[in-house]
């Protein structure tokens, strides 16, 4: 492919995203476009999920990644590839090189979840566990390259990379082509440049809007400095979007076509997560769910139709137990509450019949007898509760205080 250049750095083109969906072809599959009734409701025009939580490998990476490994030269091929990763960039790497013919090393963080280094292992990578966060699994992985010769795969900092991504873009066009604005989630930026390259050079007349976890954004203080920054210790539970630093060759992008960056919430991305998988049956990542969770934080703030790009799909079992009761929680479906009683018999007892009545599930019940502000024959008890909503919530709280209860928190 040929760039065109500004600022010293490549710009991606119409062309170059067509030629990408080429190369694609019978690799990458084009992922369904499902309509959401419930956030059509919400948002008061029609919303559809484009859905990359099913595309090969759970997520769009496969695309950039096939892409930049199929136009490297014959003798880069021979010398391998190497990459880092937490999860997606890592699988989309080990497949695209398995399916080119071309050794794979990915190295991964020590503490990445099993099912993710199993996986990329499955698609026929070489996976070396090294560093406890990210940033010293890169500079492994770049001192790799450095030593062996095999050529680094960026997760997104480059053109054929943005290219591939892009496509997602055209898919959009073709499957909804009413659409007025496209949701896409943020961390370095290559899906988003990609995809608004493809979008603006047909239809600049569609909104493209940005998403970032408030943890992880490092985009809007880079776009109001005109260049990018890096923010210290960025944390979400979205891993896909934690991304300190924007990538150079996507910012200039970003920063040209995309029109808006929003930012969400935990609670927010908890709760889409959830509604993904309890209203549309999809298993989405909370960085796939952020375009979600911008919805549901600002539902009036989106011309529609909208799509909502659900990036990936791949997230840790273990993770999703602890995301979903965090977004039940959000949603008014747990409750936790922490009350005092006289320690006697039958008290508690008389407590659980007070929540029976208002209809309140009880999943766990912990006692302290040992704080020093407790009196001499009072005990703090801790209760965790299913509920049915926020209105539920307030009624429960009501009906202990009724029936006489300190409701500590």
């Amino acid at each position: 492919m040929s760039y065109s250049t500004a600022d010293s750095f490549p710009s991606v083109t119409l062309d170059d995203v067509r030629g990408a969906q080429k190369m694609l072809t019978g690799v990458a599959r084009t992922t369904a476009m499902e309509g959401s009734r419930y956030l059509t409701r919400l948002v008061g025009a029609p919303v559809h999920l484009k859905c990359e939580n099913l595309q090969r490998t759970g997520s769009f990476k496969l695309r950039g990644a096939y892409v930049r490994i199929a136009g490297l030269l014959p003798e880069e091929r021979a010398a391998g590839v190497v990459a880092a990763s937490a999860g997606n960039h890592a699988q989309g790497v080990a497949l695209a090189s398995s399916l080119l013919g071309v050794r794979s090393t990915v190295f991964m963080p020590t503490g990445a979840p099993l099912p993710k280094v199993a996986a990329t292992r499955h698609y026929g990578a070489e996976v070396r566990l090294h560093g406890q966060v990210v940033d010293e699994t890169l500079a492994a992985a770049q001192e790799y390259a450095a030593r062996t010769g095999a050529v680094f795969i960026h997760p997104f900092d480059h053109p054929d990379v943005i290219a591939g991504q892009g496509t997602v873009g055209l898919e959009i066009l073709e499957q909804c082509p009413e659409v007025r604005t496209i949701v896409v989630g943020v961390g370095g930026g290559g899906l988003a440049a990609g995809v608004a390259v493809a979008v603006k050079a047909l239809r600049p007349d569609v909104r493209v809007v940005g998403v970032q976890a408030e943890g992880a954004a490092a985009y809007p203080p880079s776009l109001a400095a005109g260049r990018p920054l890096s923010i210290e210790r960025p944390a979400t539970m979205a891993d896909g979007i934690k991304v300190g630093r924007p990538g150079d060759v996507p910012f200039r992008l970003v920063e040209d076509l995309v029109d808006e960056i929003r930012t969400v919430s935990e609670s927010n991305l908890s709760s889409a997560l959830l509604l993904c998988l309890e209203r549309a049956k999809l298993v989405v990542e909370p960085a796939g769910a952020s375009p979600v969770a911008a919805l549901l934080a600002d539902p009036e703030a989106f011309e529609g139709p909208v799509v909502a790009l659900l990036s990936g799909g791949n997230v840790d079992p273990l993770l999703m137990q602890r995301i979903l009761r965090h977004g039940m929680a959000a949603g008014g479906r747990y409750l936790a509450v922490t009350l005092r009683l006289t320690d006697r018999p039958g008290a508690l007892a008389t407590l659980l019949g007070v929540l029976s009545v208002a209809d309140a599930n009880v999943l766990d019940v912990s006692h302290v007898r040992t704080d020093p502000r407790l009196g001499l024959t009072e005990v703090e008890v801790e209760l965790q509760l299913e509920t049915k909503g926020p209105e539920h919530c307030a009624e429960v709280n009501l009906a202990l205080r009724e029936a006489g209860y300190t409701v500590i928190d």
